[in-house]
């Protein structure tokens, strides 16, 4: 079921995958209220992968921000066996196993009925461009949508079906963006360049953003952890619909964050992922070209 925010907000921040990372949350919404966002949105999967999965759920909560529910929030929700991740290969699933059954044993009953009750995908229009909100994608809670095997006739197909001019989607733990029409474009190689201290506004009226994840870096060696922040140009080109959308990189205190993983006993492959930028597991579900980037 699609929520429809309303009003039509100038200038909103997204994010996704918090797996747990309540200092990195903290850290995002406070950059968000720096740059004056009206609007706050979670993508999902607010567990996994950190400690304490309970203490993102009350910052979420008490700030009031728009969550979609993900694969994560929907198996500890109904209290499944796995979940939902979408792997395939068994190393994958073992730690993805590891993860699930922590947070699942972690959240409290009444946090656990939050997260059965969250709606699946969202629907807002910004400066006259329909934006649609998932987890994984429109399609399916659990897709994977990379940089490498997204083209621009399948994003065109995308957006069709949906009956909308931009997606936002999280999920794969790695932000990027595309448009459908061949012009605006920020990739790994792109990213390299930016900075959180600097502005890498894309203009954009028809595509898909990946905005990343906020809850562990995004396997590039670097510490810091990535959202979208989306703004109504003040003057459209030649009267046209756009957004501005900038991926923005966010610096929290990761090293207090890997000492209370440690203390809880989580696996220290991911604490050393949250130290050095580099994924230590769920790298076999990588395309080639992503897993390239990596050092592992």
């Amino acid at each position: 079921m699609d929520l429809r925010v309303e009003p039509s907000p100038r200038c909103v921040a997204i994010f996704g995958g918090v797996y747990s990372n309540h200092h990195a949350l903290r850290a995002v919404l406070d950059d968000a209220a720096a740059c004056r966002a009206e609007q706050i949105i979670c993508l999902g999967d607010i567990g996994g992968f950190g400690p304490h999965p309970d203490r993102s759920i009350e910052i979420l909560r008490d700030a009031g921000i728009l969550t979609i529910q993900g694969n994560y929030d929907d198996s500890v929700g109904s209290g499944l066996d796995d979940c939902q991740c979408g792997y395939t290969d068994p190393r994958d699933n073992h730690y993805a196993q590891i993860s699930y059954d922590y947070t699942l044993a972690h959240t409290s009953h009444s946090h656990r009925a939050w997260l059965r009750e969250l709606p699946t995908g969202a629907r807002l229009t910004m400066g006259g461009v329909r934006i649609r909100l998932a987890h994984g994608s429109p399609r399916r809670v659990n897709e994977f949508l990379w940089e490498s095997t997204t083209p621009r006739p399948f994003i065109e197909r995308l957006l069709n079906e949906h009956d909308t001019d931009v997606i936002f989607v999280t999920h794969t733990g790695i932000p990027w963006l595309r448009s459908a029409v061949q012009e605006g474009e920020r990739g790994v190689e792109q990213r390299a360049a930016m900075s959180a201290a600097k502005a890498n506004a894309t203009s954009l009226n028809r595509g898909i953003v990946n905005v990343g994840a906020i809850g562990r870096p995004a396997n590039d060696g670097d510490t810091h952890v990535w959202y979208a922040l989306v703004r109504v140009p003040e003057v459209g080109s030649e009267g046209a619909a756009r957004l501005e959308v900038e991926l923005r990189a966010v610096a929290y205190d990761h090293e207090r964050l890997a000492e209370e993983m440690r203390a809880e006993s989580l696996p220290e492959e991911f604490v050393e992922t949250i130290l050095t930028g580099w994924w230590t597991t769920c790298l076999e579900i990588l395309p080639a070209k992503e897993r390239a980037r990596g050092i592992y």
